[in-house]
Order: structure tokens, then C-alpha cells, then sequence
């Protein structure tokens, strides 16, 4: 079956309730109105049960099929916050909020969910339940993790769990995923390095910790091109370099950078934080000073599993079309933190197409409307048909 008729008909008010979340972005854990809204329209919709404050501000609702005898369950997730980006779009709908927009595209992550809620709620042509899962701080915060903690998998008894993200350069229409790891583990790095500050001019009385941070900085960039097998994936970023005074003229006491790691799998992860603490400690002593390096593993690597992704591929190839669909998608060195349901559960994340759009992140990036009914169809055909009505499959 492919795109739904119905969602034709529902797109200017889903659209609308896309741009009113994209018009008010907030923050991490401090979605308040954006959970409302999700609370108040899935009651509105008719689910059996709305339930907030997951997750801390995590939201679930529970629409029950025509028949729910098979005991299945199936979770459906969405994110809901935005990022602390000054939005640059000047569309009618850009952010209210300085400093806040949804740069990447959760405004129309929750709006695709709420429609699919919508015609499920209509229908109920499943056998087993749903539980729409709309989650807040997947920007940093690990809300993924803080529903699961919250017990939300035994509480509503979900088997099985999916997400989808937009994804930018990907045609609308189209959908993109893989079995196996998709998305990267997402570290944290923080080293502090400590020398001898004094007067600019005098260097030879001073241990410069400015020198020492730099050949670490240099010195790093080979764990991923001498220690890491080439055929493996690693990424090491220092994205911040900071002294403990802005003069012109002073050598600084301390230097702090920071940075991120990405990997595919557990084995290079704990390489490279084994050859960090190593060169971190190795490199400032070899240049008169002290460091420490903080190492924190942070979002793990999103795995899809076997089963669930074939059944995501066959649906996705039921709406889009057997071309339209990229089953064997390179992973993806960004993080998310729907890693934290997929250890708790079997499931699957799906890319869906944004189009020609700007990329994630970037302060003139929209969601793409026009990629609203797709992935409410995905959403529908993945429990319509992993849980048909009998007779019906």
C-alpha cells in the first residue's frame, strides 16, 4: 500500500501543528508546552491512555487495536525538543524564542507521530497495541534514557521499539537504513592541562600549557590513522580550546580542551580511550606540565536489530516503492540517543527524506512538510502490518 489517501486530506492541519511546535522550540527536558500539546491532542484523538511526565517530561499514549488478543505491543518513538541555535529561515513560522529553534527537524518528528496517532486512533485496523512514545532531550540530555530508567518499557509492556529522523539530501519520499549499527557512539572529552603562567615576553620562566595542548591536539589526530584499523569508523573532534585568561600579553596557568569521540563498536571505543589517557598524560609531561583527561561515554551506538529492520524495510518498501528504499545505508557518525531504547528493546531506525534541504544543525534549516505524509504512512503500514487483523495480512 502506498502513501495513505487520508493523510492528503490531514496535511494542512498536521503541517499546521508542525509550524505552531516550530514557531515555540524548547529545550532538552523543559518541553512543557510541546508535551502538552501531544497530551491534549492524543486525548483528543481518543487514546485509551494518555500518560505524562515519563522520562521526566516524556509523554506515552496508548491506542489499542480493533483487536488487542495478540498481546503485542509495539512502541513508535518521536523527539520533541529543539537546540539553542539562532534561527536565520525569516519564514513566517521561524522561531519566537531568541536563541531557540528546531534545528533538526523535531518539530516534524512529533507532528508526523501525532498524525499517525490521529488515523490509528480512527481505524484501529491492528490487532495488539500501540504506544506512541514522545520523548524529550534527545539533544544532549539523554531522554531516551530517562523514559527507559523510568521503567517505561515494562510499564507498558512495549516488545518491540522504532524511531525515524528526517535526513537532509535524501529525497522526500524515500527512506534509508541499515541492520546493524546506524548511528555512532557519542563520547565526551575533557583535558585539562596545567603549566606555569607568567609574563608573555618571559617565556623561558613559564611551563607553557598552550604549547602542550596544542602537539596533543596534533598528536591525537593519529589514534584514528595509526591505532584504529582502517577498516573500523572513528572520529575524534576538539571542538573547544580555552585558557584561564584572554591578555594579550600573559602565558595562561591552565588550558582546558574539549571534544567529542564517535564509534561504531565497543572494541575501537575502548581503544581510544585507552590511547587518550596515554597521550594526554605522556604529551603534557613531556612538555613540563599536568593533565588529566575526563573520558565520558555519553550516547551509546544506535544498533538496529536483525528482524525488526526487515520488517521496517518491508514496509517502508510498501509506501515508497522498492527503489525508494535504501536498505543498506552507511551508518552515520551523529549519535541518538533512541540507542538507549534499542537496548532495551529489539527495533529499528529509518532515515526519512528531507529533501534538498539546509543540513541538521544549521540555523536556516526547515522541516520539510511535503515528507509528512510518507512517514505517517510509515508509521501506520509498520503496525498495520506487524500486527494485522486476521484475515487481513
Amino acid at each position: 500500500m502506498p502513501v495513505i489517501n487520508r493523510f492528503a486530506d490531514l496535511l494542512p492541519e498536521i503541517t499546521q501543528w508542525r509550524r505552531d511546535i516550530h514557531t515555540h522550540p524548547e529545550l532538552q527536558f523543559d518541553v512543557q508546552r510541546t508535551a502538552g500539546i501531544a497530551a491534549t491532542k492524543l486525548r483528543e484523538f481518543g487514546a485509551d491512555e494518555v500518560v505524562e511526565g515519563i522520562g521526566q517530561t516524556g509523554v506515552v499514549g496508548i491506542i489499542k487495536g480493533r483487536n488487542s488478543d495478540s498481546g503485542r505491543v509495539i512502541g513508535l518513538r518521536a523527539d520533541m525538543d529543539a537546540l539553542p541555535i539562532l534561527e536565520a529561515t525569516q519564514l513566517a513560522h521561524a522561531s519566537t524564542t531568541e536563541g531557540k529553534m528546531h534545528a533538526c527537524g523535531h518539530d516534524g518528528h512529533t507532528a508526523m507521530l501525532l498524525g499517525a496517532a490521529k488515523y490509528l486512533c480512527e481505524t484501529r485496523n491492528f490487532n495488539g497495541t500501540v504506544a506512541v512514545i514522545f520523548q524529550p532531550a534527545e539533544e544532549g540530555g539523554g531522554g531516551g534514557r530517562e523514559m527507559v530508567n523510568d521503567g517505561m518499557m515494562d510499564q507498558f509492556d512495549i516488545q518491540e521499539v522504532y524511531g525515524m529522523h528526517n535526513m537532509p539530501g535524501l529525497p522526500v519520499g524515500q527512506f534509508a537504513l541499515r541492520p546493524g549499527p546506524i548511528m555512532a557512539a557519542a563520547d565526551l572529552i575533557s583535558v585539562d592541562i596545567e603549566g606555569l603562567g607568567g609574563h608573555a615576553a618571559m617565556p623561558h620562566t613559564c611551563v607553557d600549557p598552550t604549547v602542550a595542548a596544542a602537539h596533543l591536539m596534533l598528536a591525537i589526530q593519529s589514534i584514528a590513522s595509526r591505532n584504529v584499523d582502517p577498516l573500523e569508523s572513528v572520529v575524534i573532534s576538539v571542538t573547544s580550546f580555552q585558557t584561564d585568561t584572554d591578555a594579550y600579553n600573559v602565558i595562561p596557568q591552565k588550558v582546558q580542551l574539549k571534544g567529542t569521540v564517535r564509534t561504531l563498536s565497543e572494541d575501537v571505543q575502548d581503544l581510544v580511550e585507552k590511547r587518550l589517557e596515554e597521550m594526554v598524560t605522556h604529551t603534557a609531561s613531556a612538555m613540563g606540565c599536568k593533565a588529566a583527561l575526563t573520558y565520558t561515554r555519553n550516547y551509546p551506538v544506535t544498533i538496529n536489530a536483525q528482524q525488526p529492520t526487515n520488517n521496517a524495510v518491508k514496509v517502508a518498501k510498501s509506501v515508497a516503492g522498492e527503489v525508494n528504499v535504501h536498505a543498506e545505508v552507511a551508518p552515520v557518525m551523529g549519535a541518538e540517543d533512541f540507542s538507549f531504547m534499542l537496548n532495551a528493546r529489539p527495533g529499528a531506525f529509518i532515515f526519512t527524506g528531507n529533501g534538498d534541504t539546509a543540513t541538521l544543525h544549521h540555523p536556516e534549516y526547515d522541516f520539510n512538510d511535503e515528507a509528512i505524509p510518507h512517514g505517517c504512512s510509515y508509521w501506520v503500514q509498520l503496525v498495520e502490518q506487524s500486527m494485522p487483523v486476521q484475515g487481513s495480512a
